[in-house]
């Protein structure tokens, strides 16, 4: 691949107006029309820009999908770089106007979701439309999801469709620590578990109770013992509520578990063993509904080259690439799990995702513009 398109060719001051446009539009993931008020904005961007756009109809309570596309030929069957970003946030409406507002601060723009991942998204868009003026090799489509912050359950049918006739796909989740893009993610699980026991009255009958609460407990101990810093394993007990009052014997406890696995192996082993707990209290019972939210994605041969043809543009464009294996998951788990090649944060450099010093580095925007750029116009299907 050979770089053609430099920083200089993205209009920089124009995208960080736009930017700050959409991200005082707040869109978190369980308001739809706020979501489909930011979509309306990209899809009218879009078709401006004589890209076709294909808009699917929210479902299960989430805003639309957004499926934007390069020009090409009637009925063609060839292979396109697919390029994944969310519209969706996790602060809620109103941190703009309190906690986290939109202000800049030396090479910091700060701003709700400006970081995970509206930049990227953004850039995305730029990207594409710098790349079909050039002439890009591959078609290209563009999904914009709505749901990504909580688990893309009403988004992934569709972002599997797309892959499987993908040669590649490049993911605009935000760049890590100084600029590294992210080529594996360990696998997600998320388990919900209701402890059921039996109440009774804590000061005249308690030997008629089962405490919820004491079984939970061991079982919270249960699972926190299947973690394994070595293997790359992590069970999280992450919230846990139960009983009605002080005096009573809990009949009913709940929790919310977060599993992270590093390949596809481990993940089998440890959903078999979760989905396995019982208690000891023959009059307890456990309610475990969970699974694998996200496949693990492992770099494969394919990707590392991939990424090898991507720190050549790279280079070019002065930026030294890096690549890392990070804990959380994202839209590139499904794509990758589909065995397509994938990379990912390559989304603008900052700090502070999910929080109220969320930021981006405006000095990474028109350079990664860029790569974003020269990657979608030069990639080529493998032989």
């Amino acid at each position: 691949m050979t770089q053609v398109i430099s920083a200089g060719d993205v209009d920089a001051e124009a995208l960080i107006e736009e930017l700050k446009e959409w991200v005082r539009i707040e869109t978190p993931s369980g308001n739809a029309a706020a979501v489909n008020f930011l979509a309306d904005r990209v899809e009218a961007s879009a078709a401006k820009a004589g890209l076709s756009v294909e808009r699917l109809p929210g479902t299960l309570g989430f805003g639309d999908i957004l499926a934007v596309r390069s020009p090409r030929q009637a009925g063609s069957n060839e292979k396109s770089v697919l390029v994944l970003a969310h519209l969706d946030t996790v602060h809620a409406i109103g941190a703009i106007d309190n906690q986290l507002p939109l202000r800049q601060d030396g090479d910091r723009l700060y701003g709700p979701g400006i970081y995970d991942m509206k930049s990227g998204a953004l850039m995305a868009l730029e990207a594409l439309k710098i790349a079909v003026a050039k002439g890009s090799r591959m078609p290209v489509d563009l999904v914009f999801v709505p749901d990504e912050e909580v688990g893309s359950f009403s988004s992934r049918a569709f972002m599997e469709e797309c892959a499987r006739s993908a040669g590649y796909t490049l993911v605009v989740e935000p760049a890590r620590d100084g600029g590294k893009i992210v080529i594996a993610r360990k696998g997600v699980a998320m388990y919900d578990i209701f402890v059921r026991g039996r109440a009774s009255h804590a000061g005249t009958r308690p030997q008629d109770g089962r405490s919820a609460v004491r079984a939970a407990a061991r079982l919270v101990l249960d699972l926190e013992a299947l973690n394994d810093t070595e293997r790359g394993i992590t069970v999280t007990v992450g919230t846990i509520s139960g009983g009605t009052g002080r005096n009573t014997v809990p009949a009913e406890c709940r929790m919310q578990v977060d599993v992270r696995v590093p390949n596809d192996a481990t993940a089998t082993e440890v959903t078999e063993k979760i989905a396995a707990m019982q208690p000891v209290d023959p009059d307890i019972t456990f309610e475990i509904n969970g699974q694998m939210n996200r496949p693990p994605f492992a770099q494969s041969d394919a990707g590392r080259r991939l990424f090898d043809s991507a720190a050549k543009v790279a280079t070019d464009l002065g930026i030294a690439l890096e690549g890392v294996t990070t804990g959380g998951g994202s839209d590139g788990n499904f794509t990758a799990a589909l065995g397509v090649p994938t990379l990912d944060g390559l989304g603008a450099d900052g700090a502070g995702a999910h929080t109220f010093d969320e930021h981006i580095l405006l000095s990474s925007v028109a350079p990664r513009t860029a790569l974003l750029a020269n990657l979608m116009m030069s990639l080529e299907p493998e032989a």
